[in-house]
């Protein structure tokens, strides 16, 4: 079969629209026999990063309730679904570079299943839209998602 996806990447940043795309790649996943990666990247490229304003404690809480989040939606994805090849990641940097060049390589990413628009309205407007740069520059199939479960076109935030 031509389009067997084998190891599809699902980046979640606490968006309606990426939790719903995790639950559309948990349904391609089970038709292809494929992994499913969830990616939460935290962003170092953001002003409290970037300047030090952020302490240790406070980088050590966000990586906990990240990865609270993170078991808590795979655990959901799970029971809604019946997947069991699903796994979580976290990873610091730019959620560009990571999602693009980083993670693909590191797992031989073959699709990446993505929202069209995240949590972030501001950096989409100051650095332009994560997902418009992973489906230029990524080395794999991108699929980006513009509806909901509901198949509805999800607002513009």
């Amino acid at each position: 079969m031509l389009n067997e996806y084998k190891r599809i990447l699902v980046p979640v940043d606490g968006s309606k629209l990426s939790e719903d795309t995790l639950l559309k790649a948990a349904e391609v996943a089970m038709r292809n026999q494929a992994r499913v990666d969830v990616l939460n990247v935290l962003n170092t490229t953001s002003f409290g990063f970037s300047y030090g304003v952020i302490d240790s404690d406070a980088i050590t809480q966000m990586v906990d309730d990240q990865i609270s989040y993170l078991k808590d939606l795979v655990k959901t994805t799970k029971e809604k679904t019946g997947i069991t090849d699903i796994h979580m990641h976290v990873r610091f940097g730019s959620p560009k570079n990571i999602i693009t060049y980083d993670f693909t390589h590191d797992y031989d990413t073959d699709l990446i299943m993505m929202g069209a628009t995240g949590k972030n309205a501001a950096e989409r407007i100051f650095e332009g839209s994560v997902a418009s740069f992973v489906n230029s520059h990524a080395p794999c199939d991108v699929l980006i998602v513009r509806t909901g479960l509901d198949n509805k076109l999800l607002p513009k935030k």
